[in-house]
């Protein structure tokens, strides 16, 4: 038995079909948002600011005013805010980040949250 299907219209922009004289609509998908992470640069006592604002300018797209803010509340307090990303995204940065600090020898940490 061959089924065939016609586009009868749309309702809520979502497509309806006809088969067989039943009406079928297409349900949206009730997908959560991904769950977020905050990544944090850590305070030590050893890596130049100078290099902070560079991982921050490079690996967060942040500019010299932004990046020197987040630099001083690392300074400051002791961690501070880079970005908020999917978890990919977040443990990327941090590979790309640790990585980049040890090639210049600093001992920088840099770690990720759930928001």
């Amino acid at each position: 038995m061959k089924v065939t299907s016609k586009m009868i219209g749309q309702r809520n922009g979502m497509a309806t079909k006809r088969e067989e004289g039943t009406v079928i609509e297409a349900r949206q998908s009730k997908l959560k948002p991904p769950p977020l992470f905050k990544v944090l640069l850590l305070n030590d006592d050893y890596t130049p600011m100078d290099f902070v604002i560079i991982v921050l300018q490079q690996f967060f797209l942040k500019n010299r005013e932004q990046a020197t803010q987040i630099m001083l509340k690392v300074h400051r307090e002791g961690l501070g805010v880079c970005g908020v990303y999917p978890k990919d995204v977040a443990a990327t940065k941090v590979d790309q980040v640790m990585a980049f600090a040890r090639q210049h020898q600093h001992p920088l940490q840099c770690v990720m949250e759930e928001t």
